[in-house]
């Protein structure tokens, strides 16, 4: 395993042996058998290990359990804790991208601070295979169907050529000790529901289903390279850049087949979204002034061209949002939907969704940064109220402000999103018709 190990390093150019590694280190089976094979092949490494507080006593055992094992071998160890269910609710994402996040900004954070070069990540070759079929199932491109990738910038991911199977054996063969996760045997995480129930049944139609996975995958990979080059034609041919904007002409592009593939992947290292592309598709028929945005830029639909431009910031942009959008990615996340009112209808009392009256509204809404001279009626109040006073009973930071969002109607503040809507737009005892707007805060 060792030797394994060592050539799978050397053969993808992962770190050199006085190259300072930090290892994630959870305590289970995949990350203690990282941290024997450098320990074995006498890296200098030091340890990190996240403690999300979410199994109780078991995930402090955890931590006691990897400080110890670091404290055996006279390893650095850096730990942290975190309350991630609390920071899940209050960013409004899952717990399970949350740690992520969490998880992976900490070691940067570390690794920078005591200078190390790389963080090691114990992902297997098995994981490779339950995240193409994850992928797949959610639908992806051809890029989230060639597996885990083995290096990106910091982070490398050296046990990527071990099964979990070699790991095992690794592991039993040395008596080495490690923490088994209870949450591993949960059938609701859809990891574990394909690693326990439906890999084992592919398993039955081929027992090699695991190996000719990975067959599968590095074939893929392979018809990536052939796609991308093509795609870099297509681009050379139709992306032309003058004075800071790139134009692309509509008749070149309507003649590329597959349309929405080729535009997609024109347009997707500029930020737009898979969801945008049909929208953008859509518009190339329509009228022209019609735009679309990314975290980064602005596409135009002029008359016979797209112009694409980087934007510089978006304080004082608007972005119009018309009755039929479900979604916007852009400049934040909203989500929008229409609800007629029945027994079953319920209000939510998250800050993050608010409730309108939807024949209170005017489209298109307005989505913009809040400006001095602003004024709303806080709800349950008859008054009109300056934005600016809000802020201060708020107790709002500089920060805090400049990073506020409005949503308005008719020139009409209808939320301040994320704090407070409106009184003339809430929902009432004679309202038939809702628009929920959700903002998804990431």
């Amino acid at each position: 395993m060792e030797k394994d190990f060592q050539q799978f390093i050397e053969s993808n150019n992962l770190c050199d042996p006085s190259d300072r590694i930090l290892l994630g280190l959870s305590g289970g089976i995949d990350s203690i058998c990282l941290f024997h094979l450098f320990r074995l092949l006498n890296f200098p490494i030091g340890v990190a290990h996240c403690n999300f507080k979410l199994r109780g006593d078991e995930s402090d055992q955890d931590e006691i359990f990897v400080r110890d094992l670091t404290n055996k071998y006279d390893i650095p160890f850096f730990h942290k804790q975190f309350n991630t269910k609390e920071i899940a609710t209050e960013e409004g994402i899952s717990i399970q991208m949350t740690a992520r996040d969490l998880r992976y900004d900490w070691f940067e954070q570390t690794r920078q601070k005591f200078d190390y070069k790389f963080i090691a990540i114990a992902h297997n070759r098995d994981d490779v295979i339950e995240t193409f079929l994850i992928n797949l199932a959610r639908g992806s491109g051809i890029k989230g169907l060639t597996g885990i990738k083995v290096k990106i910038n910091n982070i490398i991911r050296p046990l990527l050529f071990a099964s979990r199977k070699d790991i095992v054996g690794f592991i039993h063969k040395n008596n080495y000790e490690y923490r088994e996760d209870s949450s591993n045997q949960s059938t609701k995480y859809s990891r574990n529901l394909l690693r326990h129930e439906i890999i084992p049944l592919f398993e039955k139609i081929n027992p090699r289903f695991r190996e000719t996975m990975i067959e599968n995958i590095t074939k893929l990979k392979e018809t990536k390279q052939v796609y991308l080059k093509s795609i870099d034609k297509v681009k050379q041919s139709i992306l032309l850049k003058k004075n800071e904007k790139i134009y692309i002409k509509i008749n070149e592009l309507k003649k590329l087949n597959p349309l929405h593939s080729y535009t997609f992947e024109l347009l997707y290292p500029f930020g737009f979204t898979n969801s945008q592309i049909d929208d953008i598709i859509e518009a190339l028929d329509g009228i022209s002034g019609k735009q679309f945005y990314s975290l980064t830029h602005r596409l135009i639909k002029d008359r016979d061209e797209l112009i694409l431009e980087e934007i510089s910031g978006t304080h004082n942009l608007n972005y119009f949002i018309e009755f039929k959008q479900e979604i916007i990615d852009f400049p934040i996340k909203l989500k929008f939907v229409q609800i007629e009112v029945d027994d079953n209808f319920e209000l939510s009392k998250s800050n993050h969704i608010g409730f309108f009256d939807i024949e209170k509204l005017e489209f298109p809404l307005v989505l913009r940064k809040w400006k001095t001279g602003d004024y709303f009626m806080p709800l349950g109040m008859r008054n009109l109220k300056k934005l600016s006073d809000f802020f201060i009973d708020r107790k709002f930071s500089i920060a805090d402000k400049e990073s506020t969002w409005i949503l308005e109607s008719n020139n009409k503040i209808i939320w301040i999103i994320g704090h407070q809507i409106d009184e003339r737009f809430k929902i009432s005892n004679v309202t038939k018709s809702v628009y929920k707007v959700e903002y998804i805060h990431q």
